[in-house]
């Protein structure tokens, strides 16, 4: 938990410091993405080796060495000197990440029975909120307060006391465990998938600043064929020694499939609304970082009650619909949120965005915890560390793809407005991102619709609490 909280932390509270790390390194819009989408695209393209190599080595080993690396890049992104070298440390940081954090799922899998991880997937979704909370309130902070003349860097060196406390704490108490079944790694895999989210991250992240070159549309055409290769060869790769990167197995698992598919579709609209919120408050409408982090405490603390109570009380009585109804709660908020953007323009106040950000808060609860509890249900144990592996991968991989979507359906209108001219007044700037928020907003609720529909293909109740009801009548007849 200890590491889920940090990994979350530390994506929420680069966004608010986004327009500080501008001033301060000089840093382009480019570079900027670079920073944020960098470090997802790191995360997304080493989660399924990290979740595999905890099954072939062990998770606790592989999570210690994760969080020790986390926390070294930490340190090497509060002490970069220039924009490359932040965007390299953030390249770092996501790929120890990627050790560490889907080891986290797979020690919850393997550690609890399955009439209690519903209980623990609670308190994961809670740590979720509380993340989400602390973030940009941390952010703000940190950001304002300007300690010691460090500006932004606070916010990366505050990972350091807590990276060590993961470290010791994870020493202690995690119990190692591996697949019962002795697997090898697969280095050709590896290869394939990563060198498939680049082609398709690359391209999406750096197209605006270049043009939009022939290049980078011929480089995402062909990262469909190099993904499928890849299946090709898990393929062959389970039929040869039976230990491919990705047990393609999984996606037989009803459950698991359509999980799958709507982590990949919720990042999308996750990466797009976050990065496009925060520059619509503080370039936009020319808050300060404090502020922003202020407005979006309802959110937050929205997050955290909703996601408590749907795995604990919700789910196990209604099932699916209840992420269906967060699916439908967020759309709801955002179509609030519009209006309100595009009703009060840059006079806009944090207190009019809260009840909008209250229902989105509320309808994203409803969604992060049970939807874990729900892809991981069907999953046999010896396979928990790939299995959690791939759906961090698709959100995070679903996270980039949004982050590099900012470019068209946000920067996109935003260009359109001010022409890239320096000579604009900052009336026309506010002007021009209030346009870009909204239209990127009606982007993120299409995606939600999406999202809402397949669901249906999830089980109406998740197995743990099939089981759990199971488990509740043979003590009440015990009894």
């Amino acid at each position: 938990m200890t590491a889920a909280f940090m990994d979350l932390v530390d994506v929420t509270i680069v966004n608010i410091a986004i327009p500080s790390i501008e001033r301060d390194l000089g840093a382009t819009f480019g570079a900027i993405q670079w920073i944020t989408a960098g470090y997802a695209l790191a995360f997304a393209a080493g989660l399924i080796t990290g979740g595999r190599l905890g099954d072939i080595y062990g998770r606790k080993r592989l999570f210690l060495i994760g969080i020790t690396g986390f926390t070294i890049a930490s340190a090497l992104c509060g002490f970069a000197a220039n924009p490359g070298m932040l965007a390299g440390s953030r390249l770092l940081q996501g790929a120890m990440a990627a050790m560490m954090v889907p080891q986290v799922l797979a020690i919850i899998h393997v550690t609890f029975p399955a009439h209690e991880r519903g209980k623990v997937f609670g308190m994961f979704g809670a740590i979720v909120g509380l993340g989400a909370v602390s973030g940009p309130l941390l952010g703000a902070l940190l950001t304002q307060w300007n300690i010691a003349g460090l500006e932004w860097r606070p916010i990366f060196l505050i990972n350091l006391p807590v990276g060590i406390a993961g470290v010791l704490l994870g020493r202690k108490f995690i119990t190692e465990s591996k697949a019962p079944k002795a697997l090898r790694l697969d280095l050709v895999g590896m290869v394939l998938v990563t060198a498939a989210l680049l082609m398709l991250i690359y391209p999406l992240t750096r197209g605006r600043e270049l043009g939009w070159p022939l290049w980078g549309h011929l480089c995402m055409a062909g990262s469909l064929l190099v993904f499928a290769g890849f299946v090709a060869y898990e393929k062959w790769k389970t039929r040869k020694d039976g230990s491919p990167l990705v047990e393609l197995s999984l996606f037989k698992v009803k459950s698991f499939a359509a999980g799958i598919a709507v982590q990949l579709t919720f990042g999308v609209a996750l990466g797009i609304f976050f990065l496009v919120w925060t520059l619509y408050m503080q370039v936009g409408l020319g808050w300060s970082p404090l502020r922003a982090g202020l407005t979006g405490v309802p959110f937050s603390v929205a997050v955290s009650v909703a996601a408590g109570l749907s795995v604990q009380k919700l789910v196990p009585r209604f099932g699916r619909k209840v992420l269906q109804t967060g699916a439908l709660t967020m759309a709801v908020g955002l179509l609030l949120y519009i209006w309100e953007a595009g009703r009060y323009g840059t006079e806009i106040h944090a207190w009019q965005m809260a009840l909008p950000l209250t229902v989105m808060g509320l309808g994203m609860g409803l969604i992060v915890a049970p939807l874990t509890d729900a892809v991981l249900s069907g999953v046999p144990r010896e396979h928990s560390g790939s299995a959690s592996g791939l759906i961090s991968t698709t959100q995070q991989m679903g996270s980039a793809l949004g982050l590099g979507l900012v470019s068209v359906v946000f920067f996109g209108v935003v260009d359109d407005r001010v022409g890239g001219s320096s000579a604009v007044g900052p009336s026309a700037v506010g002007t021009a991102f209030v346009d870009g928020f909204q239209h990127a907003l009606w982007w993120v609720v299409a995606v939600l619709v999406v999202i809402f529909a397949v669901m249906f293909a999830l089980p109406a109740r998740p197995k743990q609490h099939v089981e759990e009801s199971a488990v509740e009548a043979v003590e009440a007849a015990r009894t």
